[in-house]
């Protein structure tokens, strides 16, 4: 068997992990975006949803969130390994009170090993969220996720403004969407949004392999 070189490393398919907490659904339909525009741009994905921790009859109590429940019910968990076999990441939350959701917030509690062992770092990671109402949090519910990036040693990639569409969905942090309560879908706005997050995630994190296997 011969020895992997750095050449090989560096040719093989990006590995990118799209990790999500939905109630109502807005974040799945972001995430299921995002993991279709990674697999156009070349990338191996695995897209992932984080446990559920509400009790059943809260969720029972919203027909949305029922629904989302049972239409996402076939998407595996995520677990600590889908981090570690990725080479990007996209974590995407609803806003809760301006910070991540618990859903999501137990996925990354989950990661101390992997992190005490340096096994998070040199990553490229980015977020994506969504809220009920416009500046209902969604800038400090993508920065709070950010801190989480910096403690792994990771390299976070924000959209920026660079594309002319960051001017039209005005949030240079990560894709974001106001669901109105659920009375506004996610529509091109945010797809494009989500796209053009994506490509550039994908694009730096193939740079960086590239670099780091030389």
């Amino acid at each position: 068997m011969s020895t992997p070189t750095p050449a090989d490393a560096a040719s093989a398919q990006l590995k990118v992990a799209v990790i999500y907490y939905s109630s109502t659904g807005t974040v799945a339909a972001l995430a299921r975006e995002i993991g279709e525009a990674a697999e156009k741009a070349g990338a191996e994905v695995r897209l992932r949803r984080a446990p559920e921790l509400a009790p059943q009859s809260a969720i029972d109590s919203n027909p949305a969130w029922a629904e989302n429940q049972q239409a996402t019910a076939g998407t595996a968990e995520a677990s600590p390994d889908d981090v570690e076999w990725a080479d990007a990441v996209l974590f995407g939350t609803p806003t809760r009170f301006g910070n991540v959701s618990s859903q999501l917030k137990q996925v990354l509690d989950q990661l101390g090993g992997l992190w005490a062992q340096g096994r998070l770092a040199d990553k490229v990671y980015s977020g994506f969220t969504s809220s009920a109402s416009p500046h209902g949090g969604q800038e400090s519910t993508l920065l709070a996720l950010y801190n989480t990036f910096h403690h792994f040693g990771g390299i976070v990639v924000a959209p920026g403004y660079t594309d002319p569409s960051k001017f039209v969905d005005g949030n240079p942090y990560g894709t974001s969407h106001t669901d109105a309560h659920g009375d506004n879908p996610v529509g091109d706005t945010a797809r494009t949004a989500a796209r053009v997050q994506t490509e550039r995630v994908v694009r730096i994190a193939r740079g960086l392999k590239e670099g780091l296997a030389v």
